[in-house]
């Protein structure tokens, strides 16, 4: 028993990772499953697609690697974050599709909440802000859409879960109904300074207590699958949102430390500490992790759209066919034209939160084509990203960080990518050998529970640089093009 299976269960599609004694990866199984957009700002999953699709894709990676349930260890879960779910505790049913975290549909609730001045509450207890994309207006949204759905509510028979609490409840057969400290600290229901749902929160959603999960450390019993499953109950032993998940599989566990990961959002996490920063450039307080009890805090600055950007030019331009033609498109732009493209399509997170802020394009001229607009979607990724870099550096003052950023996800494998972010912000970047760590981060809590991997130390020491990219770009061409990227976005903001 020296394998650990890794589920990251992500926005567009579910993957398993079987990682070996070494930490190393043995076997992978991924299968893409559909968006549903109803209309503007909306957007929701199909449950039965989340749970068919981690289930088969878990199957297949065992297979793949030529073992069985009876060689692994444990199962770690990571999971897209805030993602909402509300079903039924007897039948597993769930009473609607999930309501995904890029969803804007809360917008009005949000407003009325700030227009009583409850924002307050929720940033000092949640380290949040009132914006849709958090789970708890998601909750008080079906509950009060869904017919006779507070009546249930109130009788104890709904259950609410971020993905994770819903995976591990299909998982065990509806045995545990749990969670991890860094998924609760997603909800905007959950007092991470205290370490417990907030009732005060909760009653102002209309959530009752007993829909909550348990709310465990990154590394506790989770509970044990079903043995039909995959032929033997498996312990799950690890779990962790995937932006906290990726913070430890970079090993960021110095206050300091920096990540960010480039899936079809964008996620810089910055180590606190012991220290929940209250940010005044509007970026969010968060768990980065939790072990024996003890929350490490991090500030986290959210970037809607980075790889979407790309599946956009694909599936809405139709000017690629394959995220990788963006690269030589970008090489071979006409370096004249500056084109910035803002790609709001679902609004603008850090550290701006204009939920009713739509994408746009400035600069075009009659020469604009697929070149130029594909470099002007990969450079708003550094961009994005430079915005919520600056408003860390004004919130945390400690002298204990090295400005090195690790880079980690899909889009890290461009190094055009990678080399225009390094230029934007002006500072190394770091991309480690094993891009997927998220899923190693999964992977390590559950393997370390179970005894099979080292604990952070050791792991820490085992994290390896693939390549560091440097500035090339002179300070003059650096401030001039990010100067015309905030004009950019302030033309677009719609307050």
């Amino acid at each position: 028993m020296t394998y650990i299976l890794a589920i990251d269960q992500g926005t567009t599609s579910s993957r398993a990772i079987v990682f070996d004694a070494q930490m190393q990866i043995k076997a992978t199984a991924q299968q893409e499953f559909p968006q549903h957009f109803l209309q503007s700002g909306w957007v929701e999953h199909d449950p039965s697609d989340l749970w068919s699709t981690v289930v088969a894709t878990c199957r297949e990676a065992l297979e793949k690697a030529g073992i069985t349930a009876s060689d692994v260890a444990a199962i770690g879960i990571t999971n897209q974050r805030e993602t909402t779910l509300v079903w039924d505790k007897t039948t597993g049913d769930p009473i609607h599709n999930a309501i995904v975290w890029q969803d804007r549909r809360t917008a009005p609730f949000c407003e009325e909440l700030r227009a009583e001045g409850f924002e307050r509450e929720i940033t000092y207890r949640t380290g949040l802000l009132a914006d849709p994309y958090f789970s708890g207006t998601k909750v008080h949204h079906i509950l009060n859409k869904v017919d006779g759905a507070q009546a249930r509510a109130e009788a104890g028979d709904l259950l609410f879960g971020t993905v994770d609490s819903y995976l591990i409840w299909k998982l065990t057969g509806g045995q545990k109904h749990v969670t991890d400290a860094t998924n609760a600290a997603r909800t905007m229901l959950y007092d991470i300074r205290k370490g417990e749902w907030s009732a005060t929160i909760c009653d102002r959603f209309g959530i009752h207590a007993s829909m909550l999960p348990q709310v465990l450390d990154c590394a506790a019993d989770f509970g044990t699958t079903q043995p039909d499953l995959f032929g033997a109950a498996l312990p799950i032993l690890g779990v962790a949102g995937d932006q906290q998940a990726a913070t430890i599989g970079q090993a960021c566990f110095a206050p300091g430390m920096m990540k960010s990961t480039y899936g079809t959002g964008c996620f810089a996490l910055l180590n606190t500490g012991d220290t929940l920063v209250e940010s005044k450039k509007r970026l969010l307080g968060t768990i980065a992790y939790q072990f024996d009890g003890k929350p490490t805090y991090a500030l986290e600055g959210s970037i809607f759209i980075a790889g979407a950007v790309v599946q956009w030019l694909r599936d809405g331009l139709q000017i690629i066919d394959d995220a990788k033609q963006t690269q030589p498109l970008a090489e071979a732009a006409d370096l004249g034209q500056e084109l910035y493209m803002v790609p709001a399509f679902t609004g603008l997170g850090a550290p701006y939160w204009d939920a009713d802020a739509r994408g746009a394009v400035y600069g075009l001229t009659r020469n604009s084509g697929p070149a130029e607009f594909a470099r002007a979607a990969l450079e708003s990724v550094g961009f994005q990203t430079r915005d919520l870099l600056e408003a860390m550096k004004s919130d945390w003052q400690a002298s204990d960080t090295d400005g090195v950023l690790r880079v980690d996800g899909g889009m890290s494998a461009s190094d055009w990518s990678m080399q225009f972010l390094s230029d934007i912000i002006g500072a190394p970047v770091d991309r480690p050998r094993v891009l997927e760590t998220t899923a190693l981060g999964a992977a390590w809590l559950a393997g370390m529970k179970a005894g099979v991997y080292p604990d952070q130390v050791g792991f820490a020491k085992e994290w390896a640089l693939d390549h560091r990219f440097t500035p090339q770009m002179d300070d003059a061409t650096r401030q001039r093009r990010y100067a015309g990227w905030q004009d950019a976005v302030q033309r677009t903001l719609t307050k």
